[in-house]
């Protein structure tokens, strides 16, 4: 059984996420920082259901306490499969836009990838079998008023995808993005009515969280093997 670590797994993208990867066989590892309750939660839900998973809690911005979660986990067998999920919005025009917001928001998204990658990396390579894969946005895309720094930490998650990529991809690892449009999450609701829906968006609604999950259960699959350093978008056809 192959292991899975999905980072921001108890957010409604990142469970539904979880849900798949355990549906699909994998030993599924939820991070979780601040939402422990709700990554137990799932956790148990999926083991009711026959799957197999655990918790585990780090802030994604702390590279020491990262690395002591992850180091001895890999001692005996690789995480094979990651889904760098984690981030976070602090929104604002950039004039009004304080230093805290930029730096917590690229902290988070940008340093947090690097944070979680870099300890896996090896013995992921020495396994010669890997699957990394990004939650972007499609604002790294578009970009998005009063998203500069969310925007920036995504256009430069999409960066690192394509150049990990070339540095892998002899040794069967894959590294893809996908970038989201408008998802049905209580974030999303929050910020968008269905009036909004219907003008931004061709298909006229959102997308759900299980249809991204559908995207990264195939990305992790073996029919996605040649697929790698491609940043791909699941929005409705807004871009």
């Amino acid at each position: 059984m192959k292991n899975a670590l999905v980072t921001g797994g108890s957010g409604g993208i990142g469970a539904a996420i979880c849900r798949r990867l355990a549906a699909d066989g994998y030993h599924v590892y939820i991070h979780a920082h601040q939402g422990v309750q709700a990554a137990q939660t799932l956790a148990d839900d999926i083991c009711a259901d026959g799957g197999s998973a655990e918790i585990l809690v780090f802030d994604v911005t702390d590279n020491k306490a990262v690395a002591d979660v992850l180091t001895p986990l890999i001692e005996n067998q690789p995480i094979q499969i990651l889904v760098n999920n984690a981030g976070i919005h602090d929104d604002a025009v950039f004039p009004g836009m304080k230093a805290e917001q930029w730096h917590r928001v690229i902290d988070v998204s940008l340093n947090g990838f690097f944070n979680v990658t870099h300890p896996l990396m090896m013995s992921m390579i020495r396994s010669r079998w890997g699957r990394i894969i990004n939650v972007s946005s499609i604002a790294s895309l578009t970009g998005n008023t009063g998203q500069v720094n969310y925007s920036a930490a995504k256009g430069a998650l999409n960066s690192a995808t394509k150049s990990l990529a070339k540095e892998v991809a002899s040794r069967g690892i894959t590294v893809n993005a996908i970038a989201p449009g408008v998802i049905d999450t209580s974030m999303s609701v929050s910020t968008f009515n269905v009036d909004d829906i219907k003008r931004i968006v061709p298909m006229k609604r959102a997308g759900t969280p299980d249809e991204v999950a559908d995207l990264v259960g195939f990305l992790a699959s073996d029919q996605a093997a040649y697929i790698t350093g491609q940043i791909i978008s699941i929005n409705g056809g807004m871009v």
